[in-house]
């Protein structure tokens, strides 16, 4: 099968290829996927590049632990194992595991896998797990978000921020969406209630507050955050600047969690764990028609290497998806 790899970290244009690798047999308890789309997140860019370096004890020190890349996927089950009972060949499917990117993938059936909503294309369906998990979990779990409360998403244009605008919205939600000019409309379009172009308006300085604040872009201090929050508010931290090559966002992450220790609003850093029944509400939203899918950019999954340098770019307007033939 074809697969995207890499053997060193390094810029994605010169260490990321396409290579033919043997197909996994299924274990008992696993079903073996045709993969027909993938998607491509934060996550995989720092992978690939080796960054931060902080990280580097868990991705390998000085080469991948593992050169396989990729987690997201929709595609059709091609085999099972013999104790699986939920699937069987034929059926179409999403989820996460690590090797997306590429033509075949095995995963456990009671893992991160789940039925793909038949009106839902495998492009949008691959689109979803680990972004949508990420703005799902943050929102309900970490946010403890009520119907009716008041929202603020900063930085709702890419692929966490646009699922985060949709999930919010489905539990019942008033949403302020922070975005760039460029972005606007389409956070309007995807249902945020209020939509605030930061090169306009500096979104600290307007004087609303709120009881929650998902902070995706990473882009204002706690200082400047602490303005628009109400008095036992709750920013959940999902993501931030990319620059610092020896801490990523950890840098942010940390200055908003000490930030938050001297007072009574709380900061929380989380990173999205699969699991089956999240997933399967996600599908159900998706059913639904609450979930949609903002596609920025499609690749084949021969240009994945220049899909991940797009996406390192950090100017995607929503999720960049890698077809698979």
């Amino acid at each position: 099968m074809k697969a995207a790899v890499r053997e060193r970290f390094g810029p994605p244009e010169s260490v990321v290829e396409i290579r033919e690798l043997e197909t996994s047999i299924p274990a008992a308890d696993e079903v073996l996927v045709r993969v027909r789309a993938a998607s491509i997140n934060i996550a995989d860019w720092y992978s690939v590049t080796g960054r931060p370096w902080i990280a580097r004890p868990q991705m390998g020190l000085r080469q991948p632990k593992s050169i396989r890349l990729g987690v997201d996927f929709a595609g059709t089950v091609e085999a099972v194992g013999k104790d699986v009972t939920q699937f069987r060949p034929g059926d179409d499917v999403f989820g996460g595991r690590d090797g997306g990117l590429a033509e075949y993938v095995c995963v456990r059936e009671e893992r991160a896998v789940v039925p793909k909503p038949p009106d839902v294309t495998f492009e949008q369906a691959a689109a979803v797990p680990v972004a949508a998990l990420t703005a799902l979990q943050g929102l309900r779990d970490q946010g403890q978000l009520q119907p009716g409360q008041r929202v603020l998403i900063n930085g709702a244009s890419g692929g966490v921020g646009t699922f985060a605008v949709l999930v919010a919205k489905a539990l019942g939600a008033h949403v302020t969406a922070i975005c760039s000019t460029q972005n606007v409309e389409t956070a309007r379009s995807l249902g945020a209630d209020e939509v605030v172009d930061y090169a306009k308006e500096d979104f600290t300085r307007r004087g609303a507050r709120y009881k929650l604040m998902l902070d995706v872009a990473g882009s204002r201090s706690w200082s400047e955050c602490k303005r628009v929050l109400e008095p036992e508010a709750t920013v959940v931290v999902v993501g931030g600047p990319k620059s610092n090559r020896l801490l990523g966002p950890l840098g942010h992450v940390v200055g908003m969690r000490l930030g938050s220790m001297r007072g009574s609003r709380t900061t929380a850093f989380f990173i999205a764990k699969f699991n089956k029944q999240d997933l399967e509400t996600l599908g159900e939203l998706l059913e639904a028609g609450k979930l949609t899918t903002a596609i920025d950019r499609s690749y084949p999954l021969s240009e994945v290497a220049d899909a991940l340098a797009y996406l390192g770019e950090g100017h995607a307007r929503g999720k960049i998806v890698v077809t698979v033939d």
